[in-house]
C-alpha cells in the first residue's frame, strides 16, 4: 500500500488563512507521505476549477507528490434541479478536472437521500436505478480518459456497506468501485471490520479515519461530538487513538490484495499537523505489522 493524505485533513488550517491551500503539498512531503489526494480544491476567485488544477498540480510536481485521487460532491437525486443526467453530465466536468491534475481516480458522492417531505416510497432500493444509471454515465465517460470513478460509504443514505455493495454491483462497470473509509461506516452504525470485509474486492482506494465513540446513552459530550444515524457520539480521533478497528481493517485490506492507496483523513480537534504527524507514524507501524 502507498500512504497518502487527504487535503481535506488541513482544511482548519487553510480555511482559517493558517495556510496557504497550494503549500498543502510541501507539507505533505515533509510529513512523509508518498502520495496526496484533493477533496475539492479551495479555488481563488475569478477561477474555476479547470482553470486552478494546473497551478495544483504544478505545487505537486515541484515537491514530487503525486496526486492519486480527487474528491468531490454530486447528488444524483437532488443535484442540478434533481435532473440526473444534468448531474451526470455536470461530474464530467470534474472528470476533466481530474485529468488535468493527473489523478487516476476520481470520487463523487452518489445522494444524500430523498428529502423529508417527499411522499411515497423513499427508501435506497427506491433511488438505486437513478443512482447506477449516474454513476455508470460518469464511469463510462471517465474511462475513456483513463480514470477510475468510485463512491465513498458518505452522507448517511449511502454509507451502509449493505448499500454500497448493491450499487456497485447495479452499475456493474470495470471502471466503477468503492472508496472504502473505514472510519465513516460508523456514522451509519455499520461495524467497520465486517463492512470493510464486505467491500475490499471492490476497494480502488481507502481512507485511514478513526473516531473517539461514545454510546448514545451516555450524556451528551459537547463540542466536537456528532451523532451516528442511530444517535451514538463520534468524535474524529488521531489514527490509533480512538474506536476504529484500524489494524484490523488493515489486515483485513492485505489479505484481500488491496494494494491501493490508503490515505489519512483527519478530522480531529487536534493541531491538524501534530494530529497527521502523529497518525502517519502510527499508520506506517500498523501497516508494517498487519
Amino acid at each position: 500500500m502507498k500512504l497518502g493524505v487527504s487535503s481535506y485533513s488541513f482544511c482548519q488550517l487553510y480555511a482559517s488563512g493558517r495556510m496557504n491551500f497550494l503549500d498543502i503539498p510541501a507539507k505533505t512531503r515533509e510529513i512523509g507521505f508518498e502520495v496526496i489526494e484533493f477533496s475539492s480544491l479551495q479555488v481563488p476567485e475569478g477561477l474555476t476549477p479547470l482553470t486552478f488544477a494546473p497551478q495544483v498540480r504544478a505545487a505537486c510536481d515541484a515537491v514530487g507528490i503525486p496526486i492519486m485521487n480527487y474528491t468531490i460532491g454530486a447528488d444524483f437525486i437532488n443535484g442540478s434541479n434533481g435532473d440526473w443526467k444534468a448531474e451526470a453530465d455536470r461530474l464530467k466536468s470534474e472528470v476533466q478536472t481530474a485529468k488535468i491534475l493527473g489523478a487516476p481516480g476520481m470520487r463523487h458522492d452518489a445522494t444524500r437521500g430523498f428529502s423529508a417531505d417527499k411522499v411515497g416510497a423513499k427508501g435506497f432500493d427506491d433511488a438505486l436505478p437513478i443512482l447506477a444509471k449516474g454513476c455508470r454515465a460518469v464511469a463510462e465517460y471517465a474511462a475513456d480518459l483513463g480514470i477510475r470513478t468510485m463512491v465513498e460509504n458518505h452522507g448517511y443514505f449511502c454509507q451502509d456497506s449493505v448499500r454500497l455493495e448493491k450499487l456497485v454491483n447495479a452499475v456493474n462497470h470495470p471502471n466503477f468501485g468503492i472508496l472504502i473509509d473505514m472510519g465513516n461506516f460508523m456514522c451509519a452504525d455499520d461495524s467497520p471490520e465486517k463492512a470493510v470485509g464486505l467491500l475490499a474486492p471492490y476497494a480502488f482506494h481507502c481512507h485511514a479515519k478513526d473516531f473517539h465513540f461514545k454510546p448514545g446513552t451516555a450524556p451528551n459530550p459537547g463540542k466536537g461530538w456528532f451523532r451516528s444515524r442511530g444517535g451514538n457520539f463520534l468524535r474524529g480521533s488521531i489514527i490509533g487513538h480512538g474506536d476504529v478497528p484500524v489494524t484490523q481493517c488493515i489486515g483485513i485490506l492485505k489479505r484481500a490484495g488491496f494494494k491501493g492507496v490508503l490515505s489519512i483523513e483527519f478530522e480531529g480537534m487536534e493541531d491538524p499537523i501534530n494530529g497527521i504527524s502523529v497518525g502517519f507514524e502510527n499508520l506506517k507501524r500498523f501497516v508494517a505489522e498487519a
